[in-house]
């Protein structure tokens, strides 16, 4: 077995991790170390001469030289990171797996004191406000240590932090098959903090059979009481008469205002249930667990809720944002090829909002998570790509929740490819085209608007579209005439002043504009519908 101690620097995981190597005759590796024997330099002369990324570089190379989890029963090493090893996913995804993970977290004051002492320059700390300097790092790192299977809070001698520290040792090599960070281990935590007395899972066939029915057992297990409630599939779930009748059932099981509902499912599923959520008894408590990768990297963050009308998607809804959101990317594997392929495009979108190392991933790896590469899921790939869109959404949430903030900054950015996207699905009567297969042709026609406006430089706007292609993705010429998609994106949600905000692509991220001419959206339009590449 192996341990992993994580934390801000001057935590103590090199103190802590000597004396527990030593305890239990264990290998002490300290990464920072091995960066340094590796490359003859000081951490502070890379950081000097080379700069951050070159060390970062240099710490991915040490984490994958680590090799798999040790997986002998008794402790074999200790592994002492850098403080900002893990903010880099792929790190995370190799260290915390299949290890003990621990997170010595420490009062900001007393680090800053603590660094003061030590012999060892800390770049990022260094020239700075100790004390400043370190709870600015905590506030950006917290979410990443968070992670980690323990955490260790407050301020402590060595001694008593080992002891914390092989305690919880002991539980996991008395009981080798424990878990942590499964759908089911998570839920059970986010329950038992909201101090619930049963969970209302709310599924679908298809979703409940792959991935509900094993939580729900393992729930049982736990010790909770669960009722289970299904909807239809897909889209057929997001119909006021399926949340009426699903409200009807609630209410003869007497759910109370303080039993939450477990969204089980994917994104239609969980734009349903958090709709019915946020209306019975004036609103319950929502806990998402999004089992597609679209859902996962956008449909279950951010507190959207929404049922469809004949008229358009997503019209009847509220904000309701969720208890807490639960994500397993393993669950994503045996997803339907068509289904892996069309939530790329959510992705994308997110890369063309600004995010160049979203943009890399996806063009170096996206073709192998449309195939189902098992390297994909098994080297961090898809869990990087799902963190990145994840977290990005729920920082423009924080700022915009209701998308009432002015210009490109806020929650409307989060729109870009959506609207004629929208109007797609809705001419295609929400049953023929994949959510993320319409916002692909929605991309295309922004793009292309964009272009024709001098908003999107021909150049991104031509990585956009070849991203796409690379994919797969808005490559086939559509049935549906431009008048019926024109008279559905009337109806768009993002009218203001009688005008649509439209979400353009830029050099590097978004503009919102409401003076696009008419003809330059028909011509879009039209294109779209045609699969002609974007000039």
């Amino acid at each position: 077995m192996d341990l992993i101690l994580v934390g801000l620097p001057g935590s103590g995981k090199s103190v802590v991790g000597k004396r527990l190597a030593s305890r239990h005759k264990a290998d002490f590796v300290d990464l920072d170390e091995r960066i340094v024997e590796g490359d003859g330099r000081s951490i502070p002369d890379i950081f000097a001469e080379d700069g951050e990324e070159a060390f970062r570089a240099l710490e991915r190379r040490a984490v994958t030289e680590l090799g798999p989890a040790d997986e002998a029963s008794n402790l074999r090493r200790v592994i002492a990171t850098g403080g900002g090893t893990v903010v880099d996913p792929r790190n995370r995804w190799s260290l915390y797996r299949d290890r003990l993970s621990v997170w010595l977290d420490g009062r900001p004051e007393v680090l800053a004191q603590r660094l003061r002492r030590s012999p060892n320059v800390r770049p990022l700390v260094t020239g700075r406000d100790p004390i400043g300097a370190i709870r600015d790092l905590a506030g950006r790192r917290e979410r990443f240590y968070g992670a980690a299977g323990m955490r260790i809070a407050g301020v402590r001698d060595v001694a008593s932090v080992v002891e914390a520290v092989e305690a919880r040792l002991a539980d996991d090599l008395a009981d080798p098959d424990r878990t942590d960070g499964d759908a089911a281990s998570e839920l059970h935590d986010a329950l038992r903090r909201m101090e619930a007395r049963r969970a209302i899972v709310v599924s679908e066939p298809c979703a409940y059979e792959a991935a509900g029915s094993a939580i729900v057992e393992r729930l049982a297990t736990l010790g909770w009481a669960v009722e289970t409630v299904m909807l239809p599939q897909g889209e057929s779930a997001k119909r006021l008469a399926v949340i009426e009748t699903a409200a009807m059932d609630l209410a003869r099981r007497r759910v109370e205002r303080s039993e939450p509902i477990v969204a089980i499912g994917g994104g239609a599923l969980g734009d349903a249930a958090g709709f019915l959520a946020a209306t019975y008894l004036r609103g319950i408590p929502v806990i998402h667990v999004p089992t597609t990768i679209v859902a996962q990297i956008d449909a279950s963050i951010g507190g959207k809720t929404a049922v469809d009308l004949p008229e358009g998607k997503n019209l009847v809804g509220a904000f309701h944002q969720p208890s807490a959101v639960v994500i397993d990317t393993a669950a994503t594997r045996s997803l339907p090829g068509r289904h892996r392929r069309a939530a790329l495009a959510e992705a994308v979108k997110m890369a063309a909002l600004g995010d160049e190392r979203l943009f890399d991933l996806l063009e170096s790896g996206g073709p192998a998570i449309a195939r189902g590469d098992a390297p994909a899921w098994d080297r961090g790939l898809v869990a990087e790509m799902v963190e990145r869109c994840a977290w990005a959404k729920v920082e423009v949430v924080m700022t915009d929740e209701r998308e009432r903030a002015p210009g490109g900054t806020g929650r409307i950015s989060l729109n870009l490819g959506h609207s004629l996207g929208h109007a797609v699905e809705a001419a295609a009567g929400y049953g023929d085209l994949l959510h993320g297969e319409a916002v692909a042709y929605g991309l295309r026609a922004a793009a292309r608007i964009g272009v024709a406006l001098a908003v999107t430089p021909v150049e991104r706007a031509g990585r956009i579209t070849g991203l796409l292609d690379r994919l797969g993705l808005g490559v086939d010429p559509l049935p549906y005439p431009v008048t019926t998609v024109m008279t559905h994106l009337a109806a768009d949600k993002k009218h203001h002043g009688g005008r649509l905000r439209w979400v353009l692509p830029t050099a590097t991220g978004v503009e919102i504009r409401s003076d696009v001419p008419d003809s330059v959206v028909h011509d879009a339009a039209e294109a779209m519908l045609a699969a002609e590449a974007t000039r």
